[in-house]
């Protein structure tokens, strides 16, 4: 096995869609996956079509349907930091930061996902990815795992270059989407007015693309 132990930080609920087909091919290797999930996207636009939720019931729906989501996948270990969805890069970054190094002290995993910064196009993907590759930074070179990221602006490959890692997840693109529909209160905004019985739609999921984080020194 390549990973026994693997830390997942993103800052949404629903967030992990992006990377579920790799995240369950990991776990049907025998990973063991901490997720660590910074907000619970109470302030996410959408609340359900039609809608079934309010700002009140909102962040409750979002943690069972995170839950939910990281059972299809098979994620083990799942934790709801509890800042605020929208407000993560206002937060306290040193208090997260070196809870994110005890964390991955604690853990000890050899490979951790987040967001590239600056390629998240969120505010709040992008300051969970700096928080990450900062916690990541303290610790020894002997010490760090590989960071593997996620990258969305239309300009990541002609700053970063062609991702390092593109994976095939058609052996589990159908596991892959039955999670992401775990989100019943975001689904239709996540897949906007297709739906994954079209082949096209169907075909953009079957690949996840990461960038290796170089760290200098």
């Amino acid at each position: 096995m390549e990973h026994e132990r693997i830390l997942v930080v993103l800052p949404h609920p629903d967030d992990e869609g992006i990377i579920a087909g790799t995240l369950i091919q990991h776990v049907e290797e025998g990973a063991q996956i901490t997720y660590i999930c910074l907000t619970l996207g109470e302030m996410g636009r959408n609340l359900g079509m039609p809608p079934f939720a309010n700002r009140v019931t909102l962040p409750e729906i979002r943690r069972q349907e995170l839950h939910e989501c990281c059972n299809v996948i098979g994620i083990q270990h799942v934790e709801s930091w509890g800042l605020m969805d929208k407000t993560v890069e206002f937060e306290d970054q040193e208090l997260w930061i070196s809870r994110i190094v005890d964390k991955i002290k604690q853990c000890r995993p050899s490979l951790i996902f987040t967001f590239y910064p600056g390629h998240g196009v969120h505010p709040d993907h992008d300051a969970a990815g700096r928080m990450t590759i900062e916690a990541v930074k303290r610790l020894t070179q002997s010490e760090r795992p590989i960071v593997q990221c996620i990258a969305m602006t239309k300009h990541s490959v002609d700053m970063l270059g062609a991702p390092d890692i593109v994976h095939d997840v058609s052996d589990v693109v159908e596991r892959k989407i039955r999670a992401i529909q775990s989100h019943k209160s975001q689904f239709q905004l996540l897949i906007g007015n297709g739906s994954f019985d079209d082949p096209k739609r169907l075909a953009h999921y079957r690949t996840e693309r990461l960038w290796t984080y170089r760290f200098e020194g």
